[in-house]
């Protein structure tokens, strides 16, 4: 098992881990030492249990407030999940069923007789201003 050097507050321990858990070890003593200095800045000198008791009492504060959140979170996304479920749930609306006019055929070759005409009109009035 091998043994970390870590500081907490300005002190330093040796504590065993097993093995592969040294970072983990790590991340933990660097929040305990940044609750811990935080003590020290604002009460001053503390006896090393004091000063890890309430250190640790400040982490476990902080890691209650986190969980609830974390639960309030699930309950959220448990709500949403059932929402989505109840949509999905739903029978699929009838298609609607859209009809589209068919346009007669001598309305059709009406108006191209019509834009014919305009056409021819338009290109009458370029050459009349042209000449």
């Amino acid at each position: 098992m091998p043994e970390q050097s870590i500081t907490i507050g300005h002190k330093e321990f040796t504590v065993a881990c097993q093995d592969g858990e040294e970072a983990f070890l790590l991340a933990a003593a660097e929040m305990l030492d940044t609750e811990a200095r935080m003590l020290l800045d604002q009460i001053g000198r503390v006896p090393v249990e004091r000063m890890l008791l309430m250190a640790g009492l400040m982490l476990a504060d902080r890691t209650a407030g986190v969980e609830d959140k974390l639960k309030t979170a699930q309950s959220e996304i448990e709500t949403l999940r059932e929402e989505i479920s109840r949509l999905h749930a739903r029978p699929a609306p009838e298609p609607r069923r859209v009809e589209v006019p068919v346009v007669p055929q001598d309305l059709t070759d009406a108006l191209t007789e019509m834009a014919a005409r305009a056409e021819a009109l338009a290109e009458d009035m370029e050459q009349r201003q042209k000449g």
